[in-house]
C-alpha cells in the first residue's frame, strides 16, 4: 500500500529562445485539463491522484505532451523551464482575466512577485489529526525540498544571487502562520484570518506546506507541499515525491518521535523563527546553505541533512517497494540542482538566454524519450 499522490504543475510558455510569452487564454480555450493563473504567461495542470509511481509518471507527462503539440501548432512555442521570469518581463503584469476580482487583488497586492512557476506535491492522508502532525514535520523540513528543487537563479536576464529567486520574492501569506497543533486549531485560525482580512479566501494561505481538501478548513484529505520550484525533470520530481512519502511513512510508524511541537528543544515561536531562517537560507544557497535542525538547532548543510535523511527513510521506501524512485536524488546531491548547474554555466561565460535555450531542448528531448519508453512500458504492464 502506498499513499495517493498528485501534482499541481505551473509552467511557463514561450519561445524556443527562452522568452516567456502569455498564451494561457488560447490554451484554456482549446485544451481540457488546463487552468489559468492570474498572469497569462504561465498555465497550470493537475494530475489525478495515483499511488504507483509508474502511473504517476505517465499522468505527469501526458498533459505536457498534449500542451507541447498544441504550442507547436501555434508557432515556434514551447515550455520554459525555471521558476521566474528569467529573461525579462518582471516590470509588468499580464492579466489573464481582467474581469476576475481575485486576480485584481493579487496584481495590486503582490505584482509580479507571484508570477512564478512551481510544482505543488499532494499526498493523501485521510486522518485529519495525523495530517496536522505531518504538516508540522514537513513544514519544519520544507527547506530541504527547496534546496533540492531550486531552479530560479535568474531574473530579467541577470543572476540575482539567489538559487531560488522565486521563494526569496514570494510573499508568505499571512506573515506569521503557527504550527497547527490540531485540526480544530487550523479551523479556528482560518476563521480568524478571514474575519481580519489577512486571507481573502481559504486558498489564500501561501506557506511552504498546508493541509488541503475538498472543503477547507473542514474536510481535509491531503498534505500539499508548496515550497518547491518547478522540477522540470520528471524523474527528479518523482524522487523528491518519494523522499517525502518515505518520510511520512516513517512518521506514521513513529508519530511521537517526529513531532516538532513535542520533540524540539525550541519553543513554538523559536521554531517558527528557525523555519523562516532555514527557508531564507535555502532560497539563497540551496544545497550549500547552512541550516539549523528543528530538533535542537544544531547547524549542518542542506546537503548533509539530506544525505542523513535519505539513509534514514530508505528502509521505509524499500519496505514498500518504491526505493528505486529515490535514486535520482543521489545525482542531484552529487552534481547540484538546476540552479547550481545553470550558475556554473553562467560563470563559464554562457548567458542566461543561452542556458535557457539549451535547457529547453534538453527537457523536450527527455520528456519525449520518457513518454515513448517508460510510459508505454508502464501502460502495457498495467494492462496485463
Amino acid at each position: 500500500m502506498l499513499l495517493s499522490k498528485g501534482f499541481e504543475v505551473e509552467i511557463y510558455t514561450g519561445k524556443l529562445t527562452g522568452e516567456i510569452v502569455g498564451l494561457s487564454d488560447r490554451i484554456i480555450r482549446d485544451l481540457d485539463g488546463f487552468v489559468r493563473e492570474p498572469d497569462s504567461r504561465n498555465v497550470e495542470y493537475t494530475t489525478a491522484p495515483f499511488c504507483r509511481y509508474e502511473r504517476l509518471l505517465c499522468a505527469l507527462l501526458a498533459p505536457r505532451r498534449l500542451l507541447r503539440n498544441y504550442l507547436h501548432q501555434l508557432g515556434e512555442y514551447t515550455l520554459i523551464p525555471g521558476s521566474t521570469l528569467s529573461l525579462g518581463g518582471s516590470d509588468r503584469f499580464c492579466r489573464s482575466d481582467p474581469n476576475n476580482p481575485y486576480h485584481n487583488f493579487i496584481e495590486k497586492s503582490y505584482g509580479t512577485t507571484v508570477v512564478t512557476a512551481s510544482v505543488h506535491i499532494n499526498l493523501g492522508i485521510q486522518d485529519s489529526e495525523m495530517l496536522m502532525r505531518a504538516c508540522r514535520l514537513v513544514r519544519a523540513e520544507a527547506c530541504l525540498y527547496l534546496a533540492l528543487s531550486a531552479a530560479s537563479p535568474f531574473l530579467d536576464g541577470k543572476a540575482t544571487g539567489y538559487h531560488s529567486t522565486r521563494w526569496h520574492l514570494f510573499p508568505e501569506t499571512p506573515s506569521r502562520v503557527p504550527l497547527f497543533h490540531s485540526h480544530q486549531h487550523y479551523i479556528d485560525w482560518t476563521h480568524e484570518q478571514l474575519s481580519a482580512g489577512t486571507m481573502q479566501n481559504v486558498r489564500h494561505l501561501w506557506i511552504a506546506v498546508r493541509p488541503n481538501g475538498d472543503r477547507r478548513p473542514y474536510c481535509l484529505n491531503r498534505l500539499e507541499l508548496r515550497i518547491c520550484d518547478l522540477i522540470a525533470d520528471p524523474l527528479v520530481l518523482l524522487a523528491v515525491t518519494a523522499l517525502l512519502e518515505a518520510r511520512l511513512w516513517q512518521l506514521f510508524a513513529h508519530p511521537d518521535a517526529l513531532d516538532p511541537l513535542s520533540q524540539s528543544s525550541l519553543t513554538p515561536e523559536e521554531l517558527l523563527d528557525l523555519i523562516a531562517k532555514n527557508e531564507s537560507a535555502a532560497a539563497h544557497k540551496s544545497l550549500d546553505a547552512t541550516l539549523y535542525h528543528w530538533q535542537d538547532g544544531r547547524p549542518l548543510t542542506a546537503r548533509k541533512w539530506l544525505e542523513n535523511l535519505y539513509e534514514t527513510v530508505f528502509p521505509f521506501a524499500n519496505a514498500r517497494g518504491f526505493a528505486s524512485a529515490l535514486a535520482p536524488l543521489l545525482k542531484v546531491l552529487q552534481t547540484g540542482n538546476v540552479a547550481q548547474q545553470w550558475l556554473r554555466q553562467n560563470r563559464l561565460g554562457l548567458t542566461p538566454s543561452q542556458i535557457l535555450t539549451t535547457a529547453i531542448t534538453q527537457l523536450a528531448r527527455q520528456e519525449n524519450e520518457l513518454s515513448e519508453k517508460l510510459c508505454r512500458q508502464a501502460e502495457s504492464l498495467l494492462a496485463v
